[in-house]
């Protein structure tokens, strides 16, 4: 070993000269594994560490469409220190009947206690105090986006539902906004005594009840949370506490945060090509150095084993390398990062990211350098000093288990730190199959290059380009992987959000309502009805009763844990009644007219079969603080990619006869009326809540825009290693090309023409890895658009050009580069045998 170890001090005594490919691709690809993960880590910590504030309390007991009873708030009060009510709902603010007047708003209604922990900061910085108003005006906070819209300002008055407030100040920061989850609406804050006894809070409204409790420093949280759900079960209580005070928020993060960790590791793995060119030629360079050690009695365990170290220090030497440039990139960010985040977030170190972001990198440096290190052991002496090549055999059976192994350990390590085994084994096999369908991909366009050779006789340019491309030396294969996955990711987000948009902007107005309206009274239902009616703008008009309910038990087990974390078992859903069915029965039977019998339930047939539900199991609902368990006798084809009204769960009228409930509309019009509808909605009915379908649709289509450019910032760290990659096999080539330009010249060839074929060579590659990324794309785009998100894809040709051009740009500026010495050089000099 001490041999092996002079050897290879001795070796890197002459520098890295031919490992800068290596050592750039690790650091980019650990670079940016090791900045998502800080960014990751510093967002869960700050959840965790400050769950209390999130949540605004210790524990939250969360009731659905009503306020706890007396009793039911003492035994609350009675295990805590302090207490404070909060109630959640939608509502229209406005200052004045025209539709520009408006907007829709979350409102957060709090009582004096209002927050328990953190700070609400406001601009001007006054306290919650000043929501009792001014001139006997309660008052309001406005988030700037609402106050901005509205052109408000303290001391302007303005309506919530109908009611007048006075504007008292800006939102700068709610502490529980996270644990809030996505609204509809901008936030805005009013006293709970200014909106109590009015239709805001009428029987049947939409809202959440919220006691949030600090408790005694001794309280278990665990055995506090076993006693309530004890307490309230049938009382459609929810729990949380500062464990998990933004599940939600948490989950989002460590889902995006995971993928985003994955996109980095494909580009790791483009950074593998690079790697294992870097490795080959390095390998064919040392060829004497093997032969000489080999003849003067070095054992090949020995000379592996000092080309090992050799690898070992230039690895670890780009591993931290990368380190260092992700943490710096993240730290140097740091304040921009704080600042855009909707929780106070600390960016600093931490050794776990790190950690990972190593790993992964040592990983996959070791997978990629071991088939040209396994070719090192089948060289012989006697033709290592002649100029022949190793050849390209496969590794023998022992390099095939260590490859395997790796692999497994890489698939392992990636899912185990995750935590989400479907999301690694789906992405890295897409990589996976990416990469082969890559390589096939470059044999092919060689094996077309050698087939069109003969058909561009009589054009030199074109057919030294094609001779080129498909030679035994061709640079095919380092093009086409080292872009090709990097293109195909932004192909894949490009036809991915410029689907999305299509559908919302094409499709969905064809079959889409203009508004959704809740918060109907049962005697407004009437004259709302009629009034739309006699609009001739106004092309259909659809009205069902709305109750919201928490599906707790499926035949009578806890219903998240016999059937998993389906969307329809996490938090309330809609439960309308109607005594036929508004869509078409897939299974089973629906009730006749006039049933008074047991409570039976409809149920949306995709969902039931997600979740597992059949005929005749029973579920209990959840309405009211009343349980309602009702039989399954019919599932229904329920569409809701029309935007239209759409209900998981239907019960028969008798099962809910005499509970509070409103109505829920959708009104249908051509953009040009929305205006007018809204305006004498709002004259007649200041107290109901309208939600434009365009405004909420463009909410998610923002985000998901937000989700596309991360992911398209980490594809470009992809690319960007890939571009190393592509300069790397550039300059590899060099040496062939300038043979190739002497040969030419001799021949009678232009520099012009010479030229021209090189960059023709580049093009057509570049084009080519394009093209390739441009099928996985539109694939890919498809996939999400049709089959996951119901809309009709169609193929959107500008990003697709783009991508195409990037490739063909890409290519032609590596190669162009390192044409120009090989142009340069004589061809005597080029010609000449070595000696």
């Amino acid at each position: 070993m001490s041999l092996a170890l002079s050897i290879a001090r001795r070796e890197l005594r002459g520098g890295i000269r031919g490992f800068w490919v290596m050592l750039l691709c690790l650091m980019l690809g650990v670079a940016a594994i090791a900045s998502v993960g800080l960014v990751r880590s510093a967002i869960e910590r700050a959840l965790s560490d400050q769950g209390a504030v999130l949540l605004g309390g210790d524990a939250q007991y969360e009731f659905t469409y009503r306020r706890a009873k007396p009793e039911e708030l003492q035994w609350i009060t009675d295990r805590a220190t302090a207490v404070s009510e909060v109630i959640d709902f939608r509502s229209m603010l406005s200052t004045g009947t025209d539709p520009a007047d408006r907007a829709l708003t979350q409102v957060k209604a709090v009582d004096g206690a209002y927050p328990l922990t953190g700070k609400l900061q406001l601009d001007p910085p006054v306290t919650p105090d000043a929501l009792t108003g001014k001139g006997g005006v309660p008052g309001i906070f406005l988030d700037p986006i609402l106050a901005d819209r509205l052109g408000l300002s303290p001391g302007d008055k303005v309506q919530l539902g109908g009611q007048d407030f006075v504007m008292m100040a800006r939102i700068v920061r709610e502490p529980d906004s996270t644990g809030t989850g996505m609204g509809l609406g901008p936030h805005s804050i009013v006293s709970l005594t200014a909106i109590e006894n009015t239709p805001l809070l009428s029987p049947g409204s939409l809202f959440e009840t919220e006691y949030r409790a600090t408790l005694p420093p001794d309280t278990d949280l665990a055995t506090l949370k076993q006693q309530a759900e004890t307490r309230f079960d049938g009382a459609g209580m929810r729990w949380s506490d500062r464990r998990r005070a933004a599940p939600g928020a948490e989950r989002f993060v460590q889902r995006l945060g995971s993928f985003l960790v994955l996109v980095g590791l494909a580009g790791l793995a483009v950074g593998g090509v690079g790697i294992s060119a870097t490795v080959a030629a390095w390998i064919e360079r040392k060829a004497p150095t093997i032969a000489t050690l080999r003849a003067l009695g070095a054992t090949g365990s020995t000379i592996r084993a000092a080309f090992l170290l050799q690898l070992a220090a230039l690895g670890l030497a780009g591993i931290l390398a990368g380190l260092v440039l992700g943490a710096g990139l993240v730290l140097g960010a740091s304040g921009l990062i704080e600042r855009s985040l909707p929780l106070p977030v600390e960016i600093g170190l931490d050794p776990g990211p790190l950690g990972e972001a190593a790993l992964y990198g040592a990983l996959v440096a070791m997978l990629f350098a071991l088939w040209p290190l396994s070719r090192m052991s089948k060289m012989r002496a006697a033709t290592l000093y002649r100029d022949t090549g190793a050849g390209r055999r496969l590794p023998g059976l022992p390099t095939l288990l260590l490859t395997a192994a790796l692999l497994t350990i890489i698939v392992t390590v990636s899912a185990w730190f995750s935590g989400l085994w479907t999301l690694t084994l789906a992405s890295l096999g897409g990589i996976a199959v990416a990469l082969l369908i890559l390589t096939l991909a470059a044999s092919l366009i060689r094996w077309l290059a050698r087939r069109a050779q003969h058909r561009a006789r009589g054009r030199p340019v074109l057919r030294a380009a094609l001779a080129a491309i498909g030679g035994p030396r061709s640079e095919a294969r380092s093009v086409i992987l080292s872009l090709g996955l990097g293109l195909s990711v932004l192909a894949a987000v490009g036809q991915v959000d410029s689907g999305l948009r299509g559908a919302i902007d094409r499709d969905l107005p064809k079959v889409a309502p203009a508004y959704f309206v809740i918060d109907i009274q049962p005697d407004q239902i009437q004259p709302f009805t009629d009034l739309l009616v006699d609009m001739p703008e106004v092309t259909k008009v659809e009205s069902v009763p709305m109750l919201r309910g928490v599906i707790t038990k499926i035949n009578g087990e806890d219903a998240r844990k016999t059937h998993g974390e389906h969307w329809v078992l996490r938090g309330d859903r809609g439960v309308t009644y109607a005594e036929t069915p508004r869509e078409k029965i897939t299974a089973g039977e629906w009730w006749p007219k006039d049933y008074s019998g047991p409570p039976l339930a409809s149920f949306s047939a995709k969902e039931a079969q997600e979740i597992g539900l059949k005929l005749g199991d029973t579920i209990t609902v959840n309405i009211l603080g009343r349980d309602i368990t009702a039989k399954v006798t019919s599932f229904r084809d329920v569409d809701f990619s029309t935007g239209g009204i759409g209900f998981v769960l239907t019960l028969d009228p008798a099962a809910l006869r005499g509970a509070p409930h409103t109505w829920l509309a959708t009104i249908y019009a051509p953009p040009s009326a929305e205006a007018q509808v809204m305006r004498d909605l709002a004259e007649r009915f200041p107290n109901i809540t309208a939600i434009r379908v365009r405004d909420a649709l463009q909410r998610v289509t923002d985000a998901l825009s937000a989700i596309a450019r991360a992911t398209s910032l980490a594809a470009g760290v992809t690319l960007l290693t890939g571009f190393v990659v592509l300069i790397g096999a550039a300059a590899a080539g060099e040496r062939e090309r300038a043979w190739e330009a002497a040969m030419l010249k001799t021949l009678g060839a232009t520099r012009g023409a010479i030229l021209a074929s090189f960059a023709l060579r580049s093009a057509l590659m570049g084009a080519a890895a394009g093209l390739v990324a441009i099928l996985f794309g539109g694939l890919a785009g498809w996939a999400v658009v049709d089959l996951v998100m119901g809309a009709e894809f169609h193929f959107a040709p500008i990003p697709a050009l783009l991508i195409v051009a990037g490739g063909v740009i890409a290519t032609l500026l590596a190669g162009l580069v390192f044409a120009l010495r090989p142009l340069a050089a004589r061809p005597a000099g080029v010609l000449r045998a070595p000696e």
